[in-house]
């Protein structure tokens, strides 16, 4: 039975569909936007309870969150972009917890009130003090890819460097917070270059 994939390539989705991409993986997109008239009607919430999207069956495994999905599916497809130590499962898991504690939270909200919601509807304030946080997860980023080779685990393109992005991703908005981050600038610019990347965000008109 291929994968379902719930979700919509303008939400956080787009990394589930990226990584599918990636590897080889054939997948049913459901198409299914955040929201009362979406993840959160009845017949979605009986398998999400949370409400949100994106989430998968995969063969009657249920998982939502983007990110553990990534590395649910790095795990049981394997392939470079896969963790081929415990110690680089370790690091993986590492940047993963990262993106969502220190660089995502901060970033989300850059996107909301620069890009994302109505003019009227965005509060500089609250903006200015994303950008203010992202300042020292950035450097902790850069630092590691500098150390890294331009990756953050095993010197090669992996599962962490996908979830890592796809949370960077959300600063297109403010890209001032990359100035002074070469090695940043050179891994987004390497990621989006990936075919599967490119045949993802495609779906997105991006």
């Amino acid at each position: 039975m291929a994968l379902k994939l719930y979700g919509i390539p303008r939400s956080r989705g787009i990394r589930n569909i990226w990584m599918a991409y990636e590897l080889g993986i054939d997948f049913e997109l459901i198409e299914v936007a955040p929201g009362a008239t979406g993840s959160r009607k009845p017949e979605y919430m009986a398998i999400n309870p949370n409400g949100h999207v994106p989430f998968i069956d995969d063969d009657g495994l249920i998982l939502w969150e983007s990110l553990a999905i990534n590395l649910y599916l790095a795990r049981k497809h394997g392939g470079p972009l896969a963790p081929q130590t415990l110690g680089e499962e370790g690091q993986a898991m590492a940047w993963t917890a990262w993106t969502l504690t220190e660089l995502e939270p901060h970033a989300a909200q850059a996107l909301y009130h620069t890009v994302m919601y109505p003019e009227p509807e965005r509060d500089p304030a609250k903006a200015a003090a994303a950008i203010a946080g992202v300042a020292a997860p950035l450097d902790v980023l850069e630092a590691a890819l500098v150390k890294g080779g331009g990756w953050l685990v095993g010197g090669r393109f992996t599962v962490a460097d996908l979830n890592a992005f796809g949370a960077a991703f959300y600063l297109r908005g403010t890209p001032q917070v990359f100035e002074g981050k070469p090695a940043i600038k050179a891994w987004m610019a390497a990621c989006r270059a990936r075919p599967a990347a490119a045949r993802a965000f495609a779906l997105r008109g991006d």
